[in-house]
């Protein structure tokens, strides 16, 4: 029988050893983590994301602070922006909602983020750090599809990975994160030959391609775990994922749903990395989380 993986209940588990940890810090060290969240434009996906991101990280006593700006203005002065909020002691992260307006140069902005307050973990610094093995802030999404393949397998070492999709926000630095588990990863994308025979061969297929209902029953190794990034809104309104979770999910031995999945620990791994590098830059231990759940699993039960 196949295993629903259920995002939501391992990101509320996760969220609730943050928030007590954060109490922790506020007793015994009077610090409480501050994330600064900028926003350029009026995408609205954009603005619901940067609510949700919001209200969860208020809920775990995170000090959001939320900034503004129009899609027109001068990149200097958003990078001037950011530089302030670098400088700022009580601002501990900081993220820039993506996508950007086609005026702003995407990787010129995130690379003006100080890297030890880089907590979506794009500073091209922490990307380099990441590839090669070292310690460093893990971007969210990749991070919150490892914690969730930690509760499905006690051992990743030595199993065939499929990544499908190569984007600096998930592809790639999930394939770097299970290189350092010792898994086998392969990479696809747009341009693989046999796609669908490829995916025969994985024990773990994590679709990332933005492409509704695009893996299919009969592309999946029986007993393999799937796990569904994608976000995608059909013409009827239905909000699906990259898999055809409905006809995958009689062959998979684990599988996550789109919504409820992967989505819910992207958030609460950002509230993670949040935390951690709170504690990194004031030098102080942390109680209820490792400081690096790359080396040390967490794994709640």
């Amino acid at each position: 029988m196949t295993n629903i993986i259920n995002g939501l209940q391992t990101a509320q588990l996760l969220k609730t050893a943050i928030s007590n940890e954060i109490k922790s810090l506020e007793h015994h060290h009077a610090l409480r983590p501050g994330l600064a969240i900028v926003c350029i434009g009026e995408n609205i996906a954009s603005k619901i994301y940067v609510r949700t991101k919001r209200i969860q990280a208020k809920e775990v006593g995170i000090n959001v602070q939320e900034y503004y700006f129009n899609q027109s203005i001068p990149e200097a002065d958003l990078i001037e922006h950011i530089h302030s909020l670098n400088r700022d002691p009580q601002i501990h992260g900081i993220i820039v909602q993506l996508p950007l307006p086609s005026s702003l140069n995407m990787r010129r902005v995130v690379n003006c983020i100080e890297p030890s307050k880089d907590v979506d973990g794009l500073n091209v610094l922490n990307v380099g750090r990441l590839a090669c093995g070292e310690h460093t802030i893990v971007p969210c999404t990749p991070l919150g599809c490892l914690l969730l393949l930690r509760r499905q397998c006690s051992m990743l070492s030595g199993l065939r990975v499929l990544v499908v999709g190569r984007s600096i926000l998930v592809g790639k630095p999930m394939a770097a994160l299970l290189l350092q588990q010792d898994c086998t990863v392969t990479i696809a994308h747009s341009k693989t030959v046999d796609l669908p025979q490829l995916c025969q061969t994985a024990d773990i297929i994590i679709a990332a391609i933005g492409q509704p209902l695009f893996i299919k029953k009969n592309w999946i190794k029986p007993g393999a775990i799937v796990l569904d990034v994608g976000i995608n809104r059909l013409e009827d309104g239905r909000i699906v994922g990259d898999v055809d979770f409905k006809l995958v999910s009689e062959v998979a031995g684990a599988i996550t749903p789109v919504p409820g999945g992967v989505g819910p620990m992207t958030v609460a791994c950002l509230l993670l990395n949040t935390i951690l590098v709170t504690a990194q830059q004031n030098d102080v231990p942390l109680t209820y989380l490792p400081l690096s759940p790359l080396r040390d699993a967490w794994c709640p039960s």
